[in-house]
């Protein structure tokens, strides 16, 4: 528990008269080269933006895990509370999710980034966002010049609804329950499959354009990505279930040839990545991903060939998206 605290340290960021409450990962000193600890301007820092209305904490305090466990590493990492979430004071808009899929807390986000990489010295922060999260992420990397990478679990390009209507959530229900409920969902789905096909690549009518956009600005252009997929029901590896547009075969295409986006699927999790194996698959390929993408100085003067080691492991993620565009 005294490790605990000592290692992490409550935080508030005031600028622009919006004060927003967090918390502050230290990195370890073992994590340092010397015996003095490097100075953070070296480093990248880890920022974890809020999932709808959950707290910094996220599900289970898998945030915590994750930022405790990429400070040990030797990054900075920071969750913080946007306005009306957690401990930040502020009232939330009447449709959360609507604000959130135009990018609503992208100016604020990204003000707070800068305020971040000023205050602690940083080179650059790495975003994480988890579903409604990670609609807020690609919006604040597109206006914030200090992102240097994007970690996204789970994300979504469409223009999602917080609450289905109760006529289909309740038909959803009884086809989970009932074998009869089950062969007609099974039905409807090869129904809109069939036009799907008909309709070939055109995006759905609900697809988030804007947010696509920005998507594609910011992943043509080499920005290092990350994407968690959690197995859909239903659904085999990162395909989408059948009668549903592929998005993240969509979004792949957009990324063009040059793109550094990285795709992985955690098998044996859900939506919320965290349970035991959850938890652990993002921290094992996250701390490999980062070690590619930005190796600390620890790692460049170790005895490994760090510039062979990243070029391995770039082809390796490279490969990845190439199975999830073409498979």
């Amino acid at each position: 528990m005294n490790e605990a605290i000592e290692t992490r340290e409550l935080i508030t960021l005031d600028g622009l008269d919006v004060l927003l409450r967090g918390t502050y990962h230290r990195p370890h000193a073992r994590a340092s080269n010397s015996s003095t600890a490097m100075s953070e301007r070296s480093r990248i820092g880890i920022l974890f933006l809020n999932s709808l209305t959950l707290p910094r904490a996220a599900t289970g305090d898998s945030a915590v895990y994750w930022a405790d466990a990429f400070a040990e590493r030797g990054y900075p990492s920071f969750r913080i509370d946007l306005p009306g979430l957690g401990d930040t004071d502020g009232a939330l808009p009447i449709d959360l999710l609507d604000f959130i899929n135009k990018g609503g807390y992208a100016s604020i986000a990204s003000a707070k980034v800068k305020e971040l990489v000023e205050h602690f010295d940083l080179s650059g922060v790495v975003i994480v966002g988890h579903c409604a999260g990670a609609v807020s992420a690609i919006y604040t990397a597109a206006t914030c010049k200090e992102c240097r990478g994007l970690i996204l679990m789970d994300p979504y390009f469409h223009q999602k609804q917080a609450i289905r209507p109760k006529i289909r959530q309740g038909l959803s229900d009884w086809a989970l329950r009932s074998k009869v409920g089950g062969f007609l969902s099974n039905i409807y789905a090869l129904l809109k499959d069939v036009s799907l096909l008909v309709r070939g690549n055109t995006l759905p009518k609900n697809a988030n354009r804007p947010l696509l956009s920005r998507w594609k600005e910011l992943a043509s252009t080499g920005l290092p990505v990350l994407i968690f997929k959690a197995p859909s029901p239903k659904a085999p590896g990162t395909k989408p279930r059948v009668g549903e547009f592929d998005y993240l075969k969509h979004v792949l295409k957009l990324a063009g040839r040059k793109s550094q986006v990285a795709v992985k699927l955690i098998e044996g999790t859900d939506h919320s990545f965290a349970n035991r194996t959850g938890r652990a698959s993002v921290r094992q390929h996250t701390e490999r991903w980062l070690n590619v993408c930005f190796p600390l100085k620890q790692y460049e003067a170790s005895g490994v060939d760090a510039s062979r080691s990243a070029a391995s492991e770039n082809k390796s993620y490279s490969k990845n998206a190439e199975q999830c565009l073409h498979g």
